[in-house]
């Protein structure tokens, strides 16, 4: 069977997959289309537990959006061509939720914006990306875990915010959306590291969010937001990255409101795990390694023990930040990276464990525009060429190796049947 698989924002390989090898080709769920414009409409003015989104706006008061940056499919373009001519004229201001990831660039800008929106705002001067190292923050207090809520005073300065954020399974806070707007992405380098500690927990895992510590601490820190009034807009995607569901207004019911039909279109069903798994992290997610290890620690729950999973992603810009490569490019073997990491913890060490875990116990390949050297440094088998990875794969694991491949692994979430 020919199976066509996404390689960045618009190339792809064309693979060759036996009939008898291939478990399946298995993408987020489909799921019924809705109108778009209606349901956004809907959701604005019928908020969980909060006045409209319009009366939300009838104020001279400073209101502060807080919007995700360029990994993540948000459509923030689509809400804001609904309501930008409501906005335009008031005291309002964006900030780019970057958590610890760089500025986005210019593209990237366009992309999250809508290019008119995007140039009206910036000759207003009116984003800012954060820089969790840098910008100023407000001390609001301590989760019951000890995390120190440091947010950017740019968004602890307004009394009305505004998240604008999409759910989808994450691989250790078992969900985006709601909380993580503020948690990591305007807090503190320290803050995000504190939180992010508790990944290292195998119960920090993807759509799990009781007893995931990740999650529970991001809401038990979001207490300290009660003086701030917050009208959350929260969408879900289906697999064409299509809005499948909006829920507004409280920051913490819109998210939970939401937390059933991600379900609906992420937790695909799978008849058994695979002795190959090609695993794609799509466009915009593929920005680089360290966010196409989403896809990586997805794509592992659909693979058998000893086996071979394939990672495909462009990685554009290149590995991400320093102390996770720097991490896992200082030893040869996995699990000297994970002892390492148990003697010492830093910022991006999460990621690292994640991806060394794997390699205990399965081998790991990847199709990137990394340079072999760079790849080989963090314990993947360097390939350029898809098909070439899968030969060579069906060859050490044999012609009867079962196959699966998930062309949106970063949001295909598998649990077998």
């Amino acid at each position: 069977m020919e199976v066509k698989v996404p390689y960045g924002k618009s190339d792809s390989f064309d693979i060759e997959v036996p009939d008898n090898q291939l478990l399946g080709v298995f993408n987020p769920n489909k799921v019924k289309k809705i109108d778009v414009d209606k349901t956004i409409d809907n959701a604005l003015d019928t908020p969980f537990d909060s006045e409209s989104f319009y009366k939300f706006l009838d104020t001279d008061e400073k209101i502060v959006f807080i919007v995700n940056d360029g990994t993540r499919p948000t459509p923030t373009a689509k809400v804001l061509s609904h309501i930008y001519d409501r906005i335009k004229d008031k005291n309002i201001t964006f900030i780019i939720a970057t958590g610890v990831h760089r500025e986005p660039t210019e593209d990237e800008y366009e992309m999250i914006f809508g290019k008119d929106i995007y140039l009206d705002l910036k000759s207003k001067n009116r984003i800012h990306s954060h820089d969790s190292k840098n910008d100023e923050m407000e001390y609001l207090g301590k989760s019951s875990n000890g995390t120190e809520m440091y947010i950017n005073k740019i968004v602890t300065d307004a009394k009305r915010v505004v998240p604008i954020s999409s759910i989808e399974p994450h691989y250790f806070a078992g969900f985006t959306g709601g909380r993580k707007s503020f948690l990591p992405g305007v807090a503190s380098y320290e803050t995000i590291s504190q939180n992010h500690y508790l990944a290292l927990q195998d119960s920090a895992r993807a759509m799990k969010l009781d007893g995931n510590p990740v999650h529970e601490d991001m809401m038990d820190a979001m207490q300290v937001l009660k003086n701030i009034n917050v009208f959350a807009i929260e969408m879900v995607l289906d697999s064409n990255h299509d809005i499948y569901a909006v829920t507004t207004g409280d920051l913490s019911k819109s998210f939970y409101a939401g937390i059933d039909k991600a379900k609906e279109v992420f937790a695909v069903q799978i008849p058994k795990k695979a002795d190959i798994v090609i695993t794609v992290a799509p466009y915009p997610m593929d920005v680089d390694l360290y966010q196409s290890q989403k896809a990586l620690d997805n794509g592992k729950l659909a693979l058998a023990d000893k086996g071979i999973e394939i990672l495909v992603a462009t990685c554009r810009t290149g590995i991400g930040p320093q102390p996770f490569y720097d991490l896992l490019s200082s030893e040869k073997e996995p699990e000297a990276v994970l002892d390492k990491i148990h003697h010492s913890w830093k910022l991006g060490y999460h990621k690292a464990a994640k991806m060394a875990q794997i390699g205990t116990w399965a081998s790991t390949w990847a199709v990137t525009e990394l340079t072999d050297e760079e790849m080989e440094n963090v314990h993947f088998k360097p390939y350029h060429d898809l098909s070439i990875a899968l030969k060579d794969a069906i060859n050490k694991k044999g012609t009867d190796a079962s196959v699966i491949i998930l062309p949106a692994g970063s949001m295909t979430v598998p649990e077998v049947s």
